[in-house]
């Protein structure tokens, strides 16, 4: 008999730490300019606040997104919801969830994304990993971009 709990979906995540404070890391992510000029190498349009949907644009997957504002709670919370493939519980879309801790007495931010939710297959695995690999990016050009001004993405994809 096993007796080990059942792997109903998969999920992810990432962190990495940025040397600026937690509500400038938080504006980077909320605000749809600053988001294009690092991230949404298509453009985004809105800004990340509850019960909003924003598009999210990219090169590298041309057709623009569009992405629920379930909660944003300044600076410290985002979470948002998009469409997903292969993914868990029956409606289509994924939940990211942005966390910025200070730290450091707020002279850095801890950024921790977690997605979820994806069906416990090969297919499903295999959209997972493209998106978690996606968020490390994110992170990598939030950093960058917060720090010292520079897009890494910029021709990345074109």
């Amino acid at each position: 008999m096993n007796d080990a709990p059942r792997l109903d979906a998969l999920s992810f995540t990432v962190s990495g730490r940025i040397a600026r404070q937690c509500a400038e890391v938080y504006e980077a992510v909320a605000d749809p300019e600053q988001l294009s000029h690092y991230f949404t190498t298509g453009g985004a349009r809105g800004r990340l606040q509850p019960g909003s949907e924003v598009m999210w644009d990219f090169h590298d997957f041309p057709g623009a997104f569009p992405v629920t504002v379930i909660e944003a709670v300044p600076p410290r919370r985002i979470v948002i919801e998009w469409e997903g493939e292969d993914t868990a519980g029956g409606t289509g879309t994924t939940r990211t969830t942005f966390e910025f801790e200070p730290i450091d007495d707020d002279t850095r931010t801890l950024v921790t994304i977690t997605e979820s939710s994806w069906q416990p297959t090969p297919d499903g695995a295999s959209s997972a990993f493209g998106n978690c690999a996606g968020w490390v990016g994110m992170l990598a050009a939030l950093k960058a971009w917060v720090e010292h001004g520079i897009n890494l993405r910029e021709g990345f994809y074109r």
